[in-house]
């Protein structure tokens, strides 16, 4: 999202008890009491062996110590950064648009005193980081991570990349934005942008459609006739060009999208031109910053909930550490592992900042309306529980060195002028904090550099093979219902060259065995050009094999996504299928009985689901604890570009053989599950 227009030694609670009751009793003269308690009040969040302001240097780096990643101050401390987002007092209006904004003109006299206000807000919240859209260290003395918006404001994203003025723009602008904080040792470090998101399949069929004489087309027309050998013949088996198009010349004048062909091998060439542009953006990124700027760090452009694995790849060689945004996998703030095991493995083990995360309510004092697919639950306290949760798990994740609220403030009353209308505030547009929130995460903020200090090597997931006794509701929208570490299954192994792109849990009821996916995988509707029914063998799909006793069954959860996007997210449908997914694919869809699914990943390319199979369609009456079964999961991308299963092996092979399945006992419930909560968005 945009908006519009030692560490873990709390200074503010320090400094205030200094100024106040200890002060008090050695009668410090009042003169001398005043000028502490303004320090107090102008003071960074965190006490250091030095100030920063007097550090020796400006420089901040990333080290490992004992197994996580941590950042380096210039006075050579750990810090773990809790950040939060848009600490620049609002908007300078109060009322526009028949909306109520957030504006520091209608708290306070002048913006220092704001600023005064807000430093001992943070710190008494326990935050230590201005995160993306802040004031710069000459007016806000905090660390902070400035967005440049480097390739937006330079025209790189959907221009002309390859045209070598862009790279002379880039480094131009790079001096000019990195001015107000070059040299200052408050300044950590840069994000080039946010959320340019990489979406494979959009940037394929956008190029495609690019005049001759764009660099970038031409550069996209060498890429495929280079993929093909200048086959023609070749390339049309994968892809669809326009009409009357029958040559690499005619393709290069083309202005028509170019688009991919069902049961073809294209996706290959589009996430290699993914690959491709990503790598020039990263390479003139960090050029150009660190030219700029040679002593800051480079944290890339804020990944948008989701990453292209080419693009990551590219990132990698560039950056210092993965920047990356994120909506919570649940509202008892679960968040799935697979996402940062992949960013590492990817990016070859590079450190991951969370740059935005967030929770919102339908109970809220700005009367904001929540009015898409983000994080929401119900009230301040479910928002609370669930934030102050996030904190924690982000911070046991070895390669998190800290994560950033999103954002101060709510969206004015009204939404912001783009649409988005989200209680995403520490406090509301009339400045009160919502108490029940900052106080949980103060709590959680103060606990999480320990935290993270001791993060494990390993993730959580199921330690043994047992499988807990679980009720599971197919209509709530959510998984905060299931006991996830005692349900998640061991990481599936990916395809080669793959990474992880999902995980599975799995539970077990009187009604049946049950099963939920967290998953992503990005599809776009302007690629993908079919006649008919959208044809299963391109879908997006989870395979499981069951034996419960009587003779192994087998089905699978396919993803069906729309023609048109109407909405900025795709609302896809579902089907189970009786059987494996090549059978399906083969021979049509046949209905599994009373198998029961529920996908409610709406902020696709999230993909997350779940379902019950009733014991009937295992051939079993209902079981007891202790009972065994065995039992093979795989989940297969969009268009067959990647696969992951619980045995490694290809879906076909895993499932087409019960005797490797794996072993599990049902379990007696011992391990509970987590309490409902009313979230509706996942």
């Amino acid at each position: 999202m945009n908006p519009q227009p030692p560490i873990a030694t709390a200074m503010g609670p320090a400094l205030s008890g200094i100024a106040g009751a200890g002060f008090a009793r050695r009668r410090i003269p009042a003169s001398i009491r005043s000028l502490v308690l303004a320090a107090a009040l102008l003071a960074p969040a965190a006490a250091y062996a030095c100030h920063l302001a007097t550090a020796p240097t400006d420089r901040w780096t990333i080290v490992r110590d004992d197994g996580a990643d941590w950042l380096k101050t210039p006075c050579g401390e750990r810090f773990y950064s809790l950040g939060v987002n848009t600490l620049d007092g609002g908007y300078d209006w109060r009322e526009k648009d028949n909306k109520v904004w957030y504006s520091w003109r209608a708290f306070d006299p002048t913006i220092e005193s704001w600023i005064a206000r807000l430093r001992q807000r943070v710190a008494d919240w326990g935050f230590n980081t201005a995160g993306g859209w802040s004031l710069p260290p000459a007016k806000l003395p905090m660390p902070v991570i400035v967005n440049l918006e480097l390739g937006r404001r330079s025209r790189f994203h959907w221009f002309d990349p390859f045209d070598p003025a862009t790279a002379e723009r880039m480094m131009t602008l790079a001096h000019e934005f990195v001015a107000p904080y070059k040299g200052s040792p408050y300044r950590i470090g840069y994000f080039s942008d946010n959320e340019v998101g990489w979406w494979a399949g959009a940037l394929f069929v956008f190029y495609s459609a690019k005049p001759a004489d764009n660099f970038t087309k031409q550069r996209w027309v060498a890429m495929l006739r280079q993929d093909y050998g200048g086959d023609w013949a070749r390339f049309t088996e994968d892809f669809i060009p326009p009409d009357g198009v029958a040559s690499w010349e005619a393709l290069l004048r083309s202005g028509q999208y170019t688009h991919m062909r069902p049961g073809g091998h294209g996706i290959r060439s589009v996430r290699e031109w993914t690959g491709l542009v990503a790598e020039h953006y990263y390479d003139l990124s960090e050029k150009a910053i660190r030219a700029a700027d040679p002593d800051a760090l480079y944290f890339g452009d804020r990944l948008p909930i989701y990453y292209d694995p080419a693009a990551v790849r590219a990132m990698g060689r560039h950056v210092d550490a993965i920047a990356t945004n994120y909506n919570p996998d649940a509202a008892d703030g679960w968040i799935a592992h697979y996402y940062w095991d992949g960013l590492e493995k990817l990016s070859g083990g590079k450190p991951i900042l969370v740059a935005e995360w967030f929770f919102a309510a339908n109970q809220n004092r700005t009367g904001n309306k929540n009015n898409g697919h983000l994080m929401t639950v119900e009230t301040q306290a479910e928002r609370a529980a669930g934030a102050a949760a996030v904190t924690r798990n982000l911070a046991s994740i070895p390669a998190l060195i800290g994560s950033h609220w999103f954002q101060y403030y709510d969206h004015p009353k009204g939404g912001r002028p783009d649409g988005e209308d989200y209680d995403f505030g520490l406090v509301d547009i009339d400045d009160v904090p919502y108490a029940e929130v900052t106080g949980a995460l103060a709590e959680a903020n103060r606990k999480a550099p320990a935290i993270h200090a001791a993060a494990p090597a390993v993730p959580p997931a199921m330690q043994a093979a047992t499988l807990p006794h679980a009720a599971i509701s197919l209509t709530d929208h959510s998984i905060a219902d299931w006991p996830k570490p005692a349900s998640l299954l061991p990481p599936l192994k990916a395809s080669p060259g793959a990474v992880d792109f999902g995980e599975i849990y799995l539970s077990w009821s009187d009604k049946g065995l049950n099963m939920a996916t967290v998953g992503q995988d990005y599809y776009d509707v302007d690629l993908f050009r079919y006649d008919g029914p959208f044809p299963l063998g391109e879908s997006y799909r989870v395979e499981i094999g069951v034996d419960a006793g009587a003779g192994p069954k087998r089905l699978t959860l396919f993803f069906i996504p729309p023609r048109t996007k109407i909405k900025d997210y795709l609302e896809m449908k579902w089907t189970v299928c009786a059987g494996g997914a090549d059978e399906a694919i083969r021979e049509g869809c046949t209905p599994a009985g009373d198998a029961e699914a529920m996908y409610f990943g709406a902020d696709q390319p999230r993909v997350t689901a779940e379902m019950t199979i009733p014991w009937s369609y295992l051939g079993v009456a209902p079981p007891v604890a202790g009972t065994r079964l065995t039992a093979e999961v795989a989940v297969t991308s969009w268009h067959n570009e990647r696969w992951m299963s619980l045995s490694g092996a290809p879906p076909e092979k895993a499932l087409a053989k019960p005797s490797a399945w794996r072993r599990f006992t049902l379990g007696d419930g011992a391990a509970g599950a987590a309490p409902a909560a009313a979230d509706r968005r996942g």
